[in-house]
């Protein structure tokens, strides 16, 4: 790949997943310590989600580097291994931990009754550990020898990077074949392992657990309508449209939050699927570096859809900012006096 093209990508990379590294990294931020804050919210549920949010948290961090896996760069092997699979591990985390924050409101609507029983409620840890514990050791099997990296070309790479440690000569320490980029260290079935063995069918199983609660709550209105029926008629029909107004919203903010968030990822893993079928040889690399930092992106904003729909979480931000408006109006008096 030409230095200029490679410049050229690289900016386009930075220019979009930096605003979006910056808004997922501070969003999350504003909730961590909304939910530090209050000691109400010192249990187990807000736990897995604040555990959700540090991992996102770390996603955000590294959203400006999962694209650009895909560029061909002089690195030595090491350093190869580390920028690959240290933000693979940190966005399987992230999967991971959602897949846990729904499954566990999962449980509590599905068997309120016999939620403090359930294996996440009773073994919190082992529950935390598991959705932090399996991404790690998967992306860490790159490292342990599932790569496409050649023992002869790790050696030739190792005795360059100590002939320019000793002469201080730059040296270019791989050639065209041997060059950095998530072939050497990915291998096609350890990628379509990852996509059709871990991604899609967390996709999944959220959907299935949201299309599910969905269906509770549905049935549970139904039977609140007919107790409603059995009262006054008036107020009862008043009190059935809220409450199916309530329950359409709901529903209307479900599909939003996947047609926001999950339909560019998706649309993103098959483009990516399609690409790598192409042995890396896109004839838009532009289209795939965009729909690479929106797919994520978009994905990353979950955790914090998630947390506006608690106010205890966002009430210490709402109090500065109340407090922050106060001051200033209070300058503007001044001033004006």
């Amino acid at each position: 790949m030409e230095s200029d093209e490679l410049e050229a990508r690289e900016w386009l990379i930075s220019c979009i997943t930096i605003p979006l590294s910056t808004a997922i990294i501070l969003a999350n931020l504003v909730i961590i310590v909304g939910i530090l804050y209050n000691r109400q919210l010192h249990n187990t549920p807000n736990y897995f989600f604040l555990s959700l949010l540090v991992a996102d948290l770390c996603t955000g961090v590294a959203l400006p580097f999962i694209p650009r896996m895909a560029l061909e760069r002089s690195l030595n092997f090491h350093t190869c291994l580390l920028v690959h699979t240290f933000p693979n591990f940190l966005f399987l985390s992230y999967l991971f931990n959602l897949v846990m924050v729904h499954y566990e409101r999962y449980l509590c609507i599905v068997s309120p009754l016999h939620y403090s029983q359930c294996w996440v409620h009773r073994c919190f840890p082992v529950a935390l550990l598991a959705a932090w514990v399996p991404p790690l050791l998967y992306a860490s099997l790159p490292a342990f020898g599932w790569n496409e990296w050649s023992q002869d070309e790790v050696n030739v790479n190792g005795t360059l990077n100590q002939t320019v440690g000793v002469t201080g000569c730059a040296v270019d320490p791989l050639d065209d074949n041997g060059m950095c980029s998530y072939r050497k260290v990915f291998p096609t079935a350890y990628i379509y392992l990852e996509v059709y063995g871990l991604l899609l069918p967390a996709i999944f199983l959220i959907a299935g657990m949201t299309g599910r609660v969905l269906w509770i709550t549905r049935k549970q209105l139904r039977d609140i309508c007919k107790l409603h029926r059995a009262g006054v008629r008036d107020q009862a029909s008043v009190g059935e449209q809220r409450l199916n107004v309530r329950y359409a919203k709901c529903v209307a903010a479900v599909s939003l939050v996947f047609l926001l968030c999950w339909v560019p990822y998706v649309i993103y893993v098959n483009v990516t699927l399609k690409w790598l079928k192409a042995d890396g040889k896109s004839q838009n690399s532009t289209t795939h570096i965009i729909l690479c930092c929106t797919g994520i992106g978009s994905m990353a904003i979950i955790p914090f859809i998630l947390g506006l729909a608690n106010r205890q979480y966002t009430d210490p931000a709402r109090k500065v900012l109340l407090k922050l408006q106060d001051c200033w109006h209070g300058m503007r008096d001044c001033t004006d006096m």
